[in-house]
């Protein structure tokens, strides 16, 4: 039996069976890195806001849902002796959203350590998760937040539902409306599109 409780997935074909893909342990620290990564990058003497500050906003934007989506509710339903610092993180997300609207380099530094906070606390919760999961279980759930995240708005919106199961209808509308204005302005939103990509 489940240790946690997954959406709805196709039965396994045979015992043993491992699904393919990446775990969300891996998937959420290695964000975490190039999130931490593209800010220093930003602080540089040599940063490129113009381009730089519309990828971190979007890049957030989409970690941020993904997170809320799959992540925090898998780690509500392993560990429940865990909720209040999830709500506590849901309620950090939303002033995060808040930080992003209208980003400028004099608010960078702010968001940087709401970041940090953020990949620590959330760190420490992925952590935990590790214990209680299976591997079948973090590659699911691994496999569920990225394709949330390529869905997700890339603009920030606090003001959406931050859980199940009202985020998962919301935030892929929201996500339509943000990709069809960021193709109208042409605006970048990956770390692929910077000149030069942030290592993680």
């Amino acid at each position: 039996m489940s240790a946690v409780p997954l959406p709805p997935l196709p039965p396994a074909p045979e015992e043993g069976f491992r699904p393919g893909g990446r775990n969300i342990a891996d998937i959420v620290d290695r964000e975490h890195r190039q999130l931490l990564a593209l800010l220093e990058q930003l602080a540089g003497p040599d940063a490129t806001g113009q381009e730089g500050l519309p990828v971190l906003t979007a890049a957030l934007s989409r970690h941020l849902s993904a997170e809320e989506q799959y992540l925090l509710p898998a780690v509500r339903a392993a560990l429940p002796h865990a909720s209040e610092r999830v709500d506590a993180e849901i309620n950090a997300d939303a002033s995060l959203l808040n930080a992003l609207k209208g980003l400028t380099d004099e608010a960078l530094t702010e968001v940087a350590e709401r970041v940090r906070r953020h990949v620590a606390g959330v760190g420490s919760l992925v952590t935990e998760l590790r214990t209680v999961a299976t591997e079948e279980e973090l590659i699911r759930l691994g496999n569920r937040l990225e394709i949330a995240e390529e869905a997700a708005p890339t603009r920030p919106h606090p003001g959406t539902p931050a859980t199940p199961p009202w985020n998962r209808i919301v935030e892929p509308a929201v996500g339509v409306v943000d990709k069809v204005l960021d193709a109208v302005t042409r605006r970048p939103t990956y770390l692929a599109d910077l000149p030069e990509p942030p290592r993680d």
